[in-house]
C-alpha cells in the first residue's frame, strides 16, 4: 500500500503529460488516424479550425502543458493551464461525440492530480487576499529574504 501511494502521483502525471503531448503534437503533425465524428462534432471541430488561432492555441498548451508534466516542472500550472481544456474534452465527449471513456480518465487524473498537488494550489484559493500579502507573510516568517538585504 506504501508503493501505491509513493508512486501513484508519478504514474498519474506520467500518464497525463503523455496523453497531452502525443495528442498536442498531433494537431500539429497529424500522424495518429481520426475516427468519423458526428456531424456536431464534426461543425465544432471545424469551427475550432476555421478560427485559424484556436485551434493552434489550444494543441500548443497541450504540447506545452504535456510537456511540463513529463519533466515534473512546474506541475500545478500545467494541471491549471489543462484544466479548462479538459473541462471542454469532457463536455465535447458528453454532448457532442459520445462514447469516449478516456475523456473521464483524463478527469480523474486531474482530479487526483489537483488533489496530490493541493498544498501548491491552497493559496491560489483563498478567498480574500491582500496584495503582496504572501511575500510578508514569508518574510515575517523566515522563509523569504527581504529584498533590502539581497544585495
Amino acid at each position: 500500500m506504501i508503493n501505491v501511494k509513493r508512486f501513484a502521483p508519478t504514474a498519474a502525471r506520467t500518464l497525463q503529460g503523455l496523453v497531452f503531448f502525443v495528442f498536442g503534437l498531433n494537431g500539429f503533425l497529424d500522424f495518429l488516424p481520426h475516427p468519423p465524428a458526428p456531424e456536431a462534432a464534426a461543425s465544432f471541430a471545424g469551427a475550432l479550425a476555421a478560427t485559424g488561432y484556436m485551434f493552434p492555441l489550444i494543441k500548443g498548451t497541450e504540447v506545452v502543458a504535456g510537456a511540463l508534466l513529463l519533466s515534473n516542472r512546474y506541475v500545478p500550472l500545467a494541471l491549471a493551464l489543462l484544466a479548462p481544456i479538459i473541462v471542454n474534452i469532457v463536455a465535447f465527449h458528453t454532448f457532442l461525440a459520445p462514447g469516449n471513456p478516456v475523456a473521464w480518465l483524463i478527469l480523474a487524473l486531474e482530479i487526483y492530480l489537483a488533489f496530490a498537488y493541493r498544498a501548491a494550489f491552497r493559496p491560489m484559493l483563498r478567498a480574500r487576499v491582500e496584495a503582496g500579502a504572501a511575500e510578508g507573510a514569508g518574510a515575517a516568517q523566515g522563509k523569504l529574504r527581504p529584498a533590502e538585504s539581497a544585495a
